[in-house]
């Protein structure tokens, strides 16, 4: 039996040069792409793995080019997770709900939904990075279908593993190519991080130092206070302002972001949860509470966690030699203004006295004009038989100073509307 042999080529001086050259251009290239990465604060990043960490889905809107699919691969390196990218626009509806297999006997037996080999090698790994990009090129049908994979973590009849965590990247819709905006239900499953990018940390980067995402470092002696602190956060917040339990946007750009639900009200409270036992800083915890419930009701809670976090007056009054009063200047009006409304619900001298040296406290450690208004209220609750303290006389100078330059910002605004009629 005979046999061909391939005729035997030779590369030619000219080929080898080019084949030289590409691989010195394959070296080039390992160059460049040989960066190093720093611990660095990041709020959005940190925002990022915050969520990540307390297995919420997470979408990224921004712009196109300013790396978040970058951040999202940087993310999955550092967190040592595999990371399964799937592009929502060019999939359809069926590849998230499943694909239909007929079997033996379908009447016995049902169709199966079959799952697509992504999900079926997540399942396998039992964890990774999830990341779904494009979402705002979805149309409605996919988006439909990306409903329970969001949500339930499930693929037709395969369950994703706890292990599996689902991140999103979207451009806006005026940017967007073919964009649509998120549908309702779609978008309340979602902690909306709005991503920007840092030009000091563009520049580092370029220079070969990225910033590096790290998962936050949870205080196990706080997991309890943490949610304890969240749950009292979240339900005093709703118990007084019911109407933010459940606000569907009337916009349809709106609803495509984040909005108010049971839902994403449960998203915020934990959260909350998780930032408090991590440290996080306020801003960080901003950028969390307003990317799952909104601006409007995300400030409103930002502003309750404030004053849950106010020194008790009845506890100033019992020790005001060692009270420590907050450093900001509305929140230590607002706690100034609560001992003086302390003193007038259950009036007594001793109480009395107690707030007048307070308030000499807060004007030796803090802006004098914030004691102005409080003085002056304490000063009108005096009974007959109380005598004026001693400290009183410190305050005295800040009240009648601070009168006499509103009566001259007075006169001068009276004095420009003068002239200005003339």
């Amino acid at each position: 039996m005979s046999t061909c042999t391939p005729p035997v080529t030779h590369a030619t001086p000219s080929d080898r040069a080019r084949l030289s050259q590409l691989a010195v251009a394959d070296g080039l290239m390992a160059l460049l792409r040989d960066t190093a990465t720093e611990s660095r604060p990041d709020e959005q990043l940190e925002a990022l793995t915050l969520a990540v960490a307390a297995d919420l889905p997470v979408l990224l809107w921004g712009e196109p080019g300013i790396g978040k699919t970058a951040a999202i691969t940087q993310l999955a390196e550092s967190l040592d997770l595999p990371l399964t990218t799937v592009i929502a626009s060019v999939h359809e509806p069926s590849d998230f709900s499943g694909l239909p297999i007929v079997g033996d006997d379908p009447a016995a037996n049902g169709v199966p939904m079959a799952p697509p080999d992504w999900a079926v090698r997540l399942v396998r790994a039992g964890r990774g990075l999830l990341f779904l990009d494009e979402l705002s090129t979805a149309p409605p049908a996919v988006q439909a279908a990306l409903l329970r994979l969001v949500l339930e973590r499930r693929i037709g009849a395969l369950q994703l593993p706890p292990g599996v965590r689902i991140v999103a990247a979207a451009n806006p819709r005026s940017s967007a190519a073919d964009g649509w905006e998120l549908s309702p239900p779609l978008a309340n499953r979602f902690v909306h991080l709005q991503w920007h990018h840092d030009h000091e940390v563009v520049v580092r980067g370029l220079g070969g130092t990225w910033p590096r995402a790290t998962l936050p470092q949870l205080d196990p002696g706080r997991l309890s206070e943490a949610v304890d602190f969240a749950r009292r956060a979240v339900c005093g917040l709703l118990a007084a302002r019911p109407k933010l339990v459940h606000q569907l946007p009337s916009s349809e750009t709106r609803r495509g972001g984040p909005w108010p639900s049971p839902r994403s009200w449960d998203m915020t409270l934990c959260l909350i949860a998780f930032a408090t036992a991590a440290g996080s800083s306020r801003d960080v915890l901003s950028l969390l509470v307003r990317g799952a419930v909104g601006d409007g009701p995300g400030l409103e809670l930002l502003a309750s966690l404030d004053r849950m976090d106010l020194p008790d007056p009845e506890e100033l009054l019992a020790d005001p030699a060692g009270a420590v009063l907050p450093e900001r200047g509305d929140l230590r009006q607002a706690v100034l203004d609560g001992v003086v409304a302390a003193v007038r619900n259950r009036p007594d001298r001793s109480r009395w006295d107690a707030a007048w040296a307070l308030l000499v406290r807060a004007l030796e450690t803090g802006a004098p004009d914030l004691v102005v208004v409080p003085a002056t209220t304490l000063a009108s609750l005096r009974q007959e038989n109380w005598d004026v303290p001693a400290s009183i006389e410190r305050l005295a100078g800040v009240v009648s100073m601070s009168r006499r330059a509103d009566h001259a910002a007075a006169r001068a605004a009276a004095a420009t509307k003068a002239k200005a009629r003339r």
